[in-house]
């Protein structure tokens, strides 16, 4: 018995040390801050990739806004925008319109019918508001403005595939094409008369007198005039036009202009 006494030591000594050598290899792997970090971090930075391109595009996909030129009118300027998703018109609004007097009537009655008829017919053919002529013809201006660049933008972005960016170049030369002249200034017994015209596609979309006859009996003439020999030229698409009675210098001195925007247009 008492020979068995030192190997009992032994033998319990040879275990804790094996037993303390286990734990310490158990501990360490979990103890090692290096590995810890790097544990943590691999499955974060993936899901930080993944997550922010995809959001961007779904975003960006098929919708916005879109201002068409401002056009000027006889009482005032006209500008539309219009809202876009999907490429189709949500809606339509005008954010600049005729205002002061008798413009503030129309504008309020003319305005809210059209916004509505631009969003159902999805185009610029759209009926003129009985007493807002003007307005009315402007706000179509500015409308087909607008979807030109809509259209063009529309090319522009899906422009990889053949077909897609043949319809893009022609928008945007067919954009290209429109442009605006200003006649020479006639002079007349009554004043200065000068004429710019915006031609597209060979004819002229939109007339008016930049200069025409001022003072006294001149303002009604010219009122009176101005507006009639305007719709004449874009209705005629030349200078031969009828003169206004009452107003037979403004006229003559309109359509001289005119005939000069026309030799600069080249039409």
């Amino acid at each position: 018995m008492r020979k068995s006494h030192p190997i009992r030591r032994v033998v319990l000594a040879t275990a804790a040390t094996v037993s303390g050598v286990v734990l310490l290899l158990s501990l360490k792997p979990a103890s090692d801050p290096a590995a810890a970090s790097a544990a943590g971090a691999a499955p974060q930075q993936p899901a930080a990739g993944q997550e922010s391109p995809q959001g961007g595009a779904q975003a960006s996909a098929g919708s916005g806004t879109v201002t068409g030129d401002a056009t000027q009118t006889q009482y005032g300027a006209v500008q539309v925008r219009l809202t876009v998703a999907g490429g189709k018109i949500t809606k339509a609004e005008a954010v600049q319109a005729p205002k002061g007097g008798l413009s503030d009537q129309k504008t309020a009655l003319a305005v809210p019918k059209l916004n509505q008829e631009a969003v159902a017919a999805q185009s610029a053919r759209i009926d003129a508001v009985s007493g807002a002529t003007y307005t009315s013809n402007g706000y179509k201006q500015s409308l087909q403005s607008a979807l030109d660049k809509m259209k063009t933008s529309a090319g522009s972005s899906s422009g990889t595939p053949a077909g897609s960016s043949g319809s893009g170049a022609s928008g945007s030369s067919g954009a290209a094409q429109a442009r605006t002249v200003t006649g020479k200034v006639a002079q007349t017994q009554y004043g200065p008369v000068q004429v710019r015209i915006t031609v597209s596609g060979g004819k002229i979309t939109k007339a008016e007198a930049v200069q025409a006859p001022k003072g006294g009996l001149s303002d009604q003439k010219t009122a009176l005039a101005v507006p009639k020999l305007n719709q004449e030229a874009v209705t005629a698409g030349n200078a031969n036009i009828d003169a206004v009675s009452g107003a037979t210098y403004t006229s003559t001195g309109y359509k001289q202009s005119l005939q000069s925007a026309l030799d600069q247009a080249g039409g």
